[in-house]
C-alpha cells in the first residue's frame, strides 16, 4: 500500500485567502443545502452521492465546484477551480495539500486530497461555521479506508457536541482528537485547549482546521490521558477508540484502524477510562464520552457498569442508548472499516467469525453503546450514580439538559435531600421554591363521558424526552410549582384542600419532588 498523504497545510496569508474564497464562494452549510434537494441530501447521508453528483454538475456556481470537489470526489478543471478560489487559485490548493493537478494547462484535472467541507457549530455557546479538512471517504474514494484514515465529522462527533456541557470552562481537554472539532467546539468557551491523539496525521489535521479557522490549539501526540500527566482540566470530552475487536480478526486481515482500534481486549478501554480521568478532573470538571461496554451472560451490564463507576470516585451517569447482539456488532465494524464480502469473502467471514467466536468464548452476548458523563464532587460529598437505557428519541442538543441535572444535584447535595436510593426524606425540600421546566407539558387521557383522567402524565419535550404519571396529589403539587409558594406551602395547601394529614401528602410530594428535579422536568426557582 502506498504512502497516505501528507494532511494539508498553509502559510497564514494562504489560509486567510483559502478562508476568503470559501466564504466569498458561498460554500457553506446554507450554500451548500441550497445546492440539493431533499432526495440528494438523504442519499448524501446514506453515504450515497450519485443524486448530488447530479445536480452540482447541472450548476456552475463556485460552490458547486467545490461541492464536486472537495465533499463529492468529482474532479474539476484547474479553470473552474481558480474562479472557486481566486485567491488561492488551483496552484495554491495544491501547494497547500488540498488537491493534486493532472497538469498545468486550464483544462486539466484536479482532484481532491482532502474532504473539505462546511461545518455549523450550533450548541449551548451559540452559533458558528468553520471548515473542516479530513481523508476522504469510502463513499467518494470507493476503497477501504487506510488504518491511519483521519474520520471527518460522522453522526458520533455530533452526538458528542451535543451532549457537552458548555458553560465556560478554564481549560478543556480533547482525548482523542482526530481532525479536531471537539477542540474547536470547546475553544469556543473554554480559555485554554489541549487535544490529543495518537496519530501524528490526525493531529496535522487537526492543527490545519485550526488555524483555518483562527483558533489556538495546543496538539500533543500519544494515547490517550499519557500527554497530560499531572495536569487537571474543568472539562474532558472523548471519542475514544472504543471498539472491541479481537486478536483474531486482527490476524485473519483485519487492520488495525487508528481512529477505533486501540487493541486493548474487550472492554477494557473504556472501563480504564473512566476510572482514571478523575485524575484530571479539577473540582467541578466535567468528562463526557462516548462508549460501549459488554453485556455478558449472568451478569446485569448496569451491574457491571456500575462497578467502573464505584472505582472512579466521581458523579457517574451513563445512558445505554442501544444494544447489539454479537452478529450484529461484527457487521457494523467490518462495514466501518471497508470490508465487504463481495470484495474479499475469504477475510470477511475470517474476521467475522473471529469476533463471533471471541464473543462466545468470554460470554458476552450483547454490546451497549451510549454516553457517559463524570463529574468531580465538591469535597466532602459522597459521589452520585446513576445507569439507565434510554432508547427513545432525544432531543439535541442534550449538553444544556445536563448542564441543569448536574447543577441541581448539586443544589440538592448542598441541602441534604438524599438521593433516591439512601435512607431518610428529602424534607429540606419543604424550604424551598421550584418551578415547573419550560418544555413539560401535563397529558390527560380519558374515555367518552368520563369525568376524570384514566391516565396522566408529565411529558419532557426536550432533554431526554421522559415521561412520568404522577398521583393526583403529585400532579396537583406539580401545577401549583410557580415558583411563588414554597414547596412545604403547597403541601400544606393540599393538605387542607384534601382533608388529609399534611405529612402523608408530603411523604408522596417530597420524594416525587426530588425524582422530578433530578429528571429535570422541575427546576428550583431562580
Amino acid at each position: 500500500m502506498d504512502p497516505s498523504p501528507a494532511p494539508p497545510s498553509g502559510t497564514d496569508a494562504e489560509l486567510a485567502a483559502l478562508r476568503a474564497d470559501l466564504a466569498g464562494a458561498g460554500f457553506t452549510v446554507a450554500g451548500v443545502a441550497e445546492l440539493l434537494d431533499d432526495v440528494a441530501a438523504a442519499a448524501l447521508h446514506r453515504e450515497q452521492r450519485v443524486p448530488a453528483l447530479r445536480l452540482a454538475r447541472a450548476r456552475r456556481q463556485p460552490a458547486a465546484t467545490l461541492a464536486r470537489l472537495f465533499m463529492l470526489g468529482d474532479d474539476v478543471t484547474r479553470a473552474e477551480l481558480d474562479a472557486a478560489l481566486p485567491g488561492l487559485g488551483a496552484s495554491g490548493a495544491v501547494r497547500a495539500g488540498l488537491a493534486t493537478a493532472a497538469g498545468a494547462g486550464a483544462d486539466d484535472a484536479v482532484r481532491a486530497a482532502v474532504d473539505l467541507r462546511p461545518y455549523a457549530a450550533a450548541d449551548a455557546a451559540g452559533a458558528a461555521e468553520w471548515w473542516l479538512a479530513s481523508d476522504p471517504g469510502e463513499a467518494t474514494t470507493g476503497v477501504p479506508l487506510r488504518p491511519d484514515h483521519v474520520l471527518g465529522v460522522g453522526g458520533a462527533s455530533l452526538t458528542l457536541a451535543q451532549l457537552t456541557v458548555r458553560d465556560p470552562r478554564r481549560r478543556a481537554l480533547d482525548l482523542g482528537t482526530g481532525c479536531g472539532v471537539q477542540a474547536l467546539h470547546a475553544a469556543r468557551h473554554s480559555e485554554q485547549v489541549v487535544a490529543t491523539d495518537v496519530s501524528e496525521r490526525a493531529l496535522r489535521f487537526a492543527a490545519f482546521n485550526a488555524a483555518l479557522a483562527g483558533e489556538r490549539l495546543d496538539l500533543r501526540g500519544g494515547s490517550l490521558l499519557e500527554p497530560v500527566a499531572g495536569e487537571t482540566f474543568d472539562l474532558v470530552v472523548s471519542n475514544p477508540p472504543f471498539v472491541i475487536t479481537p486478536p483474531a480478526a486482527y490476524e485473519a486481515g483485519l487492520p488495525v484502524m487508528e481512529y477505533r482500534d486501540a487493541a486493548r481486549g474487550g472492554d477494557v478501554l473504556v472501563r480504564d477510562l473512566v476510572a482514571g480521568v478523575g485524575a484530571h478532573l479539577a473540582p467541578g470538571g466535567v468528562a463526557q464520552m462516548l462508549g460501549n461496554w459488554e453485556h455478558h451472560a449472568g451478569e446485569g451490564w448496569d451491574e457491571r457498569v456500575l462497578g467502573w463507576l464505584d472505582r472512579s470516585g466521581l458523579d457517574g451517569w451513563v445512558i445505554q442508548r442501544e444494544v447489539l447482539d454479537p452478529a450484529e456488532y461484527a457487521e457494523l465494524w467490518l462495514r466501518d472499516g471497508g470490508l465487504r464480502p463481495e470484495r474479499d469473502r475469504a477475510t470477511y467471514e475470517a474476521a467475522y467469525a473471529a469476533w463471533l467466536a471471541d464473543f462466545e468464548a468470554r460470554g458476552v452476548d450483547g454490546v451497549g453503546l451510549g454516553y457517559v458523563v463524570l463529574h468531580r464532587p465538591p469535597a466532602g460529598r459522597a459521589p452520585w450514580r446513576r445507569v439507565e437505557e434510554v432508547t427513545g428519541p432525544v432531543r439535541q442538543p442534550l449538553g444544556p439538559h445536563v448542564a441543569q441535572v448536574l447543577a441541581t444535584r448539586d443544589w440538592l447535595a448542598g441541602l441534604g435531600v438524599p438521593g433516591a436510593d439512601e435512607p431518610g426524606t428529602p424534607a429540606a425540600l419543604g424550604d424551598h421554591r421550584l418551578v415547573v421546566a419550560p418544555d413539560v407539558t401535563e397529558e390527560r387521557y380519558l374515555t367518552p363521558g368520563a369525568a376524570d383522567p384514566q391516565v396522566l402524565q408529565l411529558r419532557q419535550g426536550g432533554g431526554l424526552g421522559r415521561v412520568v404519571r404522577p398521583g393526583s396529589v403529585v400532579a396537583g403539587a406539580v401545577g401549583a410549582c410557580d415558583g411563588e409558594l414554597t414547596l412545604g406551602q403547597i403541601v400544606a395547601g393540599l393538605a387542607g384542600l384534601l382533608g388529609v394529614p399534611a405529612e402523608d401528602v408530603a411523604a408522596e410530594v417530597l420524594p416525587a419532588a426530588r425524582d422530578l428535579l433530578v429528571d429535570g422536568l422541575l427546576h428550583p426557582a431562580p
